[in-house]
C-alpha cells in the first residue's frame, strides 16, 4: 500500500529531505508550502486537513528562530502550537495519525543525565515553551499522534552548524566554540528515514498503539558544541583542520537562555520501533561528503 503523506513545510532540513528521500519508500507525499498553507494562519491549515484525503500528517514547518522567538513570543506560539492544535483537532479521533517534531529545549539541562521521555519538561526558553505547549495539545487533541523529540538537527541544507562552521573555517579566523552544553546531533536525512520508513505502521496502528506518545530521535554519541565543531573540522579538513578555542555559555550572552545538557535518551524509540540510531560522527560523515562534491561540482 502506497501511504498517501500530507505534509506542511517544504524548505526546512527535514521537509528537504522528506521529500528527497521518499524515493526509497513506498509513499506519496503532497507538501504544502507557506503559501499554500501558513503555519501563522491556524485557519488556513486546518481548512488543507479537511481537504486532503491523506493516511499520514506530518508537521515539518516550525518557527525555529530560538533568540528571535523571545521577543515574537506570540508568533512563535502561534505556529508551534495553535496550528499544529488546530491540526490535530481537525483530524479527529478516527482521522489519520499525525507526526509532529519537538526539540530537546523542553527540558532545562539540569539533570545530570540523559532525559528520557518521562522527565519532567521545564524549558528555559520561549521556543521550548511553544513547541512543549504544541506537544501537549496534539496529544490532548488527536490520540494518534507521535511527537519525535530531536537535537542539534544538521544537514547539508540552509542554515546549520556545519556549515557555519566550515564558513568561518574557510575565512581563516581564529575560533572559539561552546564548551560546556551537549547534546546529540541528529542528521535531519535519518530523522526523515525514519519517519518515511514507519509510515506505513503508523497509518495502521490504533489509538493506544506503542507507538504514539513522545519519543526521542538522535544520532547515537553525547557531545558539545566544540567536539561537535571538532568532528566536522577533522572530517572536513583532516591534518589542515584549525584549532578550536573552549568558550563558556556565559561568555556568549543571547536573549535565550539555553540547557547546558539537554541530552536525549532514544532507548524507549529503538525498542518501541526495533531500530538503531547511528553515531553522529557517520551521519556528519555523509552531510560533509555531500558539501564537498557540491562544492567541486561548484568549482
Amino acid at each position: 500500500m502506497t501511504v498517501r503523506i500530507l505534509q506542511f513545510g517544504v524548505t526546512g532540513q527535514l521537509a528537504r529531505e522528506l521529500l528527497a528521500q521518499a524515493k526509497d519508500f513506498d509513499v506519496e507525499i503532497t507538501a504544502l508550502s507557506r503559501a499554500d498553507a501558513d503555519f501563522a494562519s491556524p485557519q488556513a491549515a486546518v481548512q488543507r486537513v479537511k481537504d486532503a484525503k491523506v493516511d499520514l500528517v506530518v508537521l515539518a514547518a516550525a518557527y525555529t528562530a530560538v533568540d528571535l522567538a523571545e521577543s515574537e513570543r506570540d508568533l512563535a506560539f502561534r505556529v508551534n502550537a495553535e496550528t499544529p492544535a488546530a491540526i490535530a483537532g481537525a483530524l479527529g479521533a478516527d482521522g489519520p495519525p499525525l507526526v509532529q517534531v519537538s526539540t530537546d529545549y523542553v527540558f532545562d539541562g539540569a539533570k545530570g543525565a540523559p532525559y528520557v521521555e518521562t522527565d519532567v519538561p521545564a524549558p528555559l526558553n520561549v521556543y521550548g515553551a511553544s513547541k512543549l505547549e504544541g506537544e501537549r495539545a496534539i496529544l490532548a487533541a488527536h490520540p494518534r499522534s507521535l511527537i519525535l523529540r530531536t537535537s542539534w538537527v544538521v544537514s547539508s541544507h540552509g542554515k546549520n552548524f556545519v556549515k557555519t562552521m566550515l564558513r568561518l573555517a574557510g575565512e581563516g579566523k581564529p575560533l572559539k566554540v561552546v564548551a560546556d552544553q551537549f547534546g546529540r546531533p541528529t542528521s535531519a536525512r535519518d530523522l526523515a528515514r525514519f519517519i518515511l520508513s514507519q509510515a506505513a505502521r503508523l497509518a495502521k496502528a490504533k489509538a493506544g498503539d506503542p507507538v504514539f506518545g513522545v519519543h526521542h530521535f538522535a544520532n547515537a554519541g553525547e557531545v558539545s558544541w566544540k567536539g561537535f565543531a571538532e568532528g566536522i573540522f577533522d572530517l572536513a579538513l583532516g591534518e589542515g583542520a584549525p584549532s578550536v578555542g573552549a568558550a563558556a555559555t556565559a561568555d556568549w550572552p543571547a536573549p535565550a537562555q539555553r540547557p547546558l545538557r539537554g541530552t536525549l535518551d532514544t532507548g524507549k524509540l529503538e525498542h518501541t520501533f526495533g531500530v538503531t540510531l547511528r553515531p553522529w560522527r557517520e551521519a556528519l560523515a555523509e552531510i560533509v561528503s555531500e558539501l564537498q562534491s557540491e562544492q567541486r561540482s561548484a568549482a
